[in-house]
C-alpha cells in the first residue's frame, strides 16, 4: 500500500509498507520481521505486538521501536508502556503544535525510517548466517583435512577401550 507523506503543501516523499487499515479506522503495518505496529489515531496511540511467540527478541525488538520513536520526537517519553494485551507495548503520539505538519503522518514516516533500518540489519544477520552455514558445510582446504591424513590408533587420548565408566566416577570402587 503505496502512503503519500504531505508535510506543508506538497507531497515531501511516497512510502510503501505491508499496511492494512481496520475497520474503526487503524492502520496496521506488517513489515517489521518480529512485531506488527498499529498506529490509533483516534487514540493517538502506537502499539505494537509480537508476530508470533512472545519471547527478549520480541521485547528488544519493541524497545529498540519505541526508543527510536522517542529520538525522533513523535511520542510522549513518559507514555511508553506495556499494553493491556499480553506482549504488547504502546505509546503516546504527540501533537504537532505546527498547523502545518500533520502528527499521523509524521509518526508513519518515522515507522517507515525505523522498520527499513531494521530490515538493513536483518539482511546483514541474515547473510552472516549463510557465511557461517557455509564455512560449516564446505570448507575451505587450509579449514578441512582429507579423508586418511590421521592415522588410526587403538587407543587415543584419554579413553581406555572395554573400560567401563559410570556415574560420579565411582566405577573404580566397585572393580577391586
Amino acid at each position: 500500500m503505496d502512503i503519500k507523506i504531505t508535510i506543508g503543501r506538497r507531497i515531501q516523499e511516497t512510502i510503501s509498507l505491508n499496511a492494512r487499515k481496520s475497520l474503526d479506522g487503524n492502520l496496521m503495518i506488517f513489515d517489521h520481521k518480529d512485531i506488527d505496529i498499529v498506529l490509533i489515531p483516534t487514540k493517538g496511540k502506537i502499539l505494537s505486538f509480537a508476530k508470533e511467540m512472545f519471547s527478549e527478541k520480541v521485547y528488544e525488538a519493541q524497545d529498540r521501536f519505541f526508543e527510536f520513536l522517542r529520538n525522533k520526537g513523535v511520542i510522549s517519553l513518559d507514555s511508553v508502556q506495556g499494553g493491556n494485551i499480553y506482549g504488547s507495548m504502546e505509546a503516546l503520539m504527540l501533537e504537532s503544535n505546527d498547523k502545518n505538519i500533520d502528527s499521523m503522518q509524521s509518526t508513519l514516516y518515522s515507522v517507515y525510517k525505523f522498520i527499513t533500518e531494521e530490515n538493513a540489519n536483518f539482511g546483514i544477520a541474515q547473510q552472516y548466517e549463510e557465511d557461517y552455514e557455509d564455512s560449516l558445510l564446505d570448507p575451505d582446504a587450509e579449514d578441512s583435512t582429507a579423508l586418511g591424513e590421521v592415522p588410526h590408533q587403538t587407543k587415543k587420548g584419554s579413553l581406555i577401550p572395554g573400560y567401563i565408566r559410570g556415574p560420579y566416577g565411582m566405577t573404580s570402587h566397585y572393580r577391586y
